[in-house]
């Protein structure tokens, strides 16, 4: 949708390139978050050692606990091969500021399940992972000022921030099934670029099939999110055949909802609507069944 828009109403060209553009942008913010929680674990050792440090240390200075710091999924992320690609491919270093890893390191101090986890003997798996979960879910999302911090450095968030989430649940659940580089996958890409490519060649047809519709709306007037939405719905129902209709009718009210006007969701609603019936009732929607067979006797 966002791309569709770019190249036809900012004088973008190259919709392919433009593509992988959002797509990189999605993996950089997710490398970005993960690289960020390792930060906060790994800041464990740069406290002891800074406390260590000072001119008259106490005890307390010199028995700093550094646990977190080797957490086993960050080091298992850490030495992966994905990741360091993924490093050096994004370098996210470059948007994280010391003083909010610090911040966020000395708040999971003073927490109750830090204090926990430091003196468990051992590394228990699920107590790694609750702990990277707690920095995350509590310390990183529930901060006003730290979700300011990354909406400052990360336009996407506002519109992935929630993807985001299970993004990272997913990585702290399974963290060696990452794939950093290819977060999206050759299947989804190749989705995206071939919707892409149908809502731009088919532009003048999928106009045609929608225009009738509009009744007493003008379509000069219609707000631009919702004809690119229609026009990428009217792709799927004729072209996907392997998406259901109704997947399809839901997933484009729920993105006039959250891209276009108050009374977009209604809108898309009732053009789809209608022209999935017709299309429907004259033959052109082909879709192919999901029904599992029937078992062998």
């Amino acid at each position: 949708m966002q791309v569709l828009y770019m190249v036809e109403n900012q004088n973008q060209s190259s919709p392919g390139s433009l593509l992988q553009k959002e797509f990189d942008k999605t993996r950089n913010l997710f490398v970005f978050l993960v690289h960020l929680v390792h930060q906060v674990a790994l800041y464990a050792e740069v406290e002891a050692g800074q406390r260590a440090s000072k001119n008259l240390p106490n005890q307390a200075d010199l028995s700093v606990n550094i646990k977190l710091a080797g957490n086993s999924i960050v080091w298992q992320t850490i030495e992966s091969e994905k990741f360091k690609k993924a490093l050096a491919a994004v370098n996210p270093a470059q948007w994280v500021d010391e003083d909010i890893v610090k911040t966020l390191f000395r708040n999971l101090s003073e927490s109750a399940i830090y204090k926990t986890y430091i003196v468990e003997e051992g590394r228990d798996k699920a107590k790694e992972k609750e702990i990277l979960k707690y920095i995350f879910g509590t310390l990183i999302l529930e901060s006003d000022n730290i979700l300011e911090y990354i909406d400052e450095r990360f336009a996407n968030w506002e519109d992935e921030g929630e993807m985001m989430v299970g993004f990272m649940l997913d990585y702290l659940q399974k963290p060696g099934s990452i794939d950093f580089i290819d977060l999206v996958g050759d299947e989804k890409m190749k989705f995206a670029t071939e919707l892409l490519d149908t809502a731009i060649d088919k532009k003048g047809y999928t106009e045609e099939v929608i225009k009738p519709k509009l009744n007493n709306w003008d379509p000069e007037r219609i707000a631009v999110i919702d004809m690119i939405l229609l026009r990428l719905g009217v792709c799927e129902l004729l072209y996907f055949d392997t998406i259901p209709t109704k997947v399809t009718i839901n997933e484009y009210i729920d993105l006039a909802k959250d891209y276009s006007t108050e009374q977009s969701g209604h809108f898309v609603n009732g053009i789809l609507d209608n022209i999935h019936k017709e299309l429907v009732g004259s033959g052109k929607i082909q879709k192919i069944s999901h029904k599992p067979s029937a078992p062998k006797k």
